[in-house]
């Protein structure tokens, strides 16, 4: 049986998956840390595969919810393309991990980050894209199991403590925040006009592109963490 927040998620899921000038965007962002040997961990539908499939020589998804991996293995057949029903723990070692928007679902994010970048082949990539500021944690986070929302300090102090590295660490999508903040302080019912508030962000994801680099990368909606392990 399906939890109901599960099936919450997965309905999101499913509208987020069609914005494809975030996701390009997104893939501008970790395209040069994809390495031959690529794990994706809780990759969902596949939307971010679409993007990225072409770079890596093999690829391993990570699906534990058994809807989502059944969705997988009737959309992805490739031979370079395996895909596991169950949460990462691998002996496999990676060029490239990546969490796209799902360690805010994980309760013990530090020792998710850990195991990660312990099956990392030297000089590979950890790549971790999460929802930034606690701030606008807002009833939608709630209903699609986010435990939190991050900022630079918290994935500073988590990488510090567990394995001591620092990483790189830049906020994007600068519309997508002020969005957020509005949304969070201005209107009552998220659920009203979802999908065209949806299709409007995604409209205006170039802006994104320019005041990012303008504000320095300074805030955003989301934020994005690449760790490369060096030893």
């Amino acid at each position: 049986m399906v939890k109901k927040k599960d099936a919450i998620l997965e309905q999101y899921i499913d509208l987020f998956d069609n914005y494809k000038n975030f996701r390009n965007y997104q893939l501008n962002l970790i395209k040069p840390f994809l390495g031959n040997k690529l794990a994706e961990v809780g990759p969902g539908n596949g939307a971010n595969l679409h993007y990225y499939y072409k770079y890596p020589k093999k690829i391993d998804l990570y699906e534990p919810s058994k809807n989502l991996y059944l969705n997988l293995k009737k959309k992805f057949k490739q031979k370079n393309i395996r895909i596991f029903n169950k949460r990462f723990n691998s002996n496999i070692k990676y060029d490239t991990i990546i969490y796209l928007d799902v360690i805010e679902h994980i309760k013990n994010d530090a020792q998710e980050i850990k195991k990660a970048f312990k099956a990392l082949k030297r000089d590979g990539y950890l790549v971790i894209a999460v929802p930034a500021f606690q701030h606008l944690y807002s009833k939608f986070d709630k209903d699609i199991n986010h435990f939190k929302r991050y900022n630079k300090r918290d994935f500073k102090n988590i990488l510090k403590k567990i394995i001591h590295k620092k990483g790189d660490l830049f906020y994007y999508d600068s519309i997508g925040y002020i969005f957020s903040l509005m949304s969070k302080f201005f209107i009552s019912d998220y659920k009203k006009n979802f999908e065209k508030k949806l299709i409007f962000w995604n409209s205006l994801i170039f802006i994104s592109r320019i005041l990012d680099k303008i504000v320095f990368r300074l805030f955003g909606k989301s934020l994005l963490v690449v760790i490369k392990k060096t030893k």
